[in-house]
């Protein structure tokens, strides 16, 4: 079922997003800069496997207030991890983003 509600909430969200940095952005740029912004560190180039982990920690972080994730802690550089307490439902991709989308509105309203 198509929300007409919730589809101008994201595309305001991503308006937004854009228009601060300056570029076009989708979920997962969304997601990476979750997961830049959420570990804490400065602005800096990240290697390949650490852009993997940032969108992992972004998912993780998302994800925790439905309670699907909680967090560990932070290892020694400062790295946040999680350990997932419950499977998520069966989904299909486009149930997957909208669940990220809501989850992403979310986090944007808390934070």
């Amino acid at each position: 079922m198509f929300d007409l509600v919730f589809e101008k909430r994201w595309r305001e969200l991503a308006k937004k997003v854009e228009t601060r940095f300056g570029m076009p952005v989708d979920l997962n740029g969304i997601l990476f800069l979750i997961g830049v912004q959420e570990l804490g560190q400065h602005a800096r180039n990240f290697k390949k496997d650490e852009k993997v982990n940032l969108m992992h920690v972004a998912i993780s972080v998302l994800l925790t207030p439905y309670g699907y994730y909680r967090e560990l802690g932070r290892d020694a550089d400062g790295w946040p991890h999680f350990e997932r307490i419950k499977d998520l439902p069966v989904l299909n991709a486009k149930e997957q983003e909208h669940l990220m989308k809501e989850a992403v509105l979310h986090y944007f309203e808390e934070h």
